[in-house]
């Protein structure tokens, strides 16, 4: 198919011009009054022709308007840094309150409550096996503890860490007194009696109690602190949100309060224990 091009002009002067669009390409022609086939234009060599659409740029001459700074900077960081710039995060302030009433616990646990003996006093102990080594283990990891009503029996592995094991009793603060064997057939037999509870070593098991509750409460507060901490450092930081951290401090309240609670609840239980028998 052939396209012809034709111009009158009966004024005097330069011949008009026209501008050809063919697909990607411009051309500007010169005309005259003779026709003009389409398919006679001369063909021009797209590599050496240096035109370009003004319908389209390439992406790398475009300039970032407010959009593309928006999305620069809504583009999220590391995972690391948004864990530690959420004011929200109480990880590590609930890590902190459950292992302080972990402590709390197992403090708990080592006192004698109402004459009943715990066991656990005892095989948490602390013995030398060797005099020649410093080095101590669980009394529980060379022994054993059973107990028998008001007497505690302690069945060594070895004949040689009756003596060690001994003097690690008689040097705690349980107050208590390992025998050998009374029937003397099994020396690796070592026997405890329970001395029943009297009012002072009540009073003195119930004051224990107490201070017990007041360190896992010195670790609840310790514990708030860093949180709080945080909290004003985002807030100089204004790396959060006024209100985000207003909210974020009724939580780690809450949070706090949950914790004190519970301390209250296991040392009014303990001493209720201590008191009693």
């Amino acid at each position: 198919m052939q396209s012809i091009l034709r111009v009158s002009s009966t004024k005097p002067g330069p011949l008009p011009k026209i501008v050809v669009h063919t697909g990607r390409w411009l051309h500007t022609y010169t005309l005259s009054k003779q026709p003009l086939r389409y398919n006679h234009l001369p063909q021009q060599d797209p590599s050496t022709t240096r035109v370009r659409l003004f319908s389209t740029s390439p992406c790398f001459l475009k300039k970032g308007g407010k959009a593309a700074r928006d999305d620069k900077q809504d583009t999220p960081r590391d995972s690391t840094a948004a864990t530690n710039d959420d004011p929200s995060d109480f990880s590590a302030l609930e890590a902190d309150i459950a292992s302080a009433i972990e402590r709390l616990k197992n403090d708990l646990s080592k006192l004698r409550a109402g004459g009943r003996f715990n066991p656990e006093a005892l095989e948490n102990l602390r013995v030398q096996p060797e005099k020649s080594s410093t080095q101590t283990v669980k009394l529980s990891d060379v022994a054993q503890v059973i107990p028998k009503g008001r007497t505690v029996q302690i069945l060594v592995g070895e004949k040689d860490h009756a003596k060690p094991i001994t003097t690690a009793i008689q040097s705690s603060t349980l107050s208590l007194t390992p025998q050998p064997d009374p029937t003397g057939a099994n020396p690796l037999l070592l026997v405890i009696n329970i001395p029943p509870p009297t009012a002072d070593s009540r009073r003195a098991a119930v004051q224990d109690a107490v201070k017990a509750g007041e360190k896992a409460g010195t670790t609840l507060r310790d514990a708030r602190g860093k949180q709080q901490k945080k909290l004003r450092a985002m807030q100089l930081g204004k790396s959060a949100r006024p209100d985000d951290l207003k909210k974020a401090g009724t939580g780690m309240e809450k949070v706090v309060e949950k914790g004190t609670a519970e301390v209250k609840r296991i040392v009014d239980g303990a001493r209720k224990v201590l008191e009693s028998g």
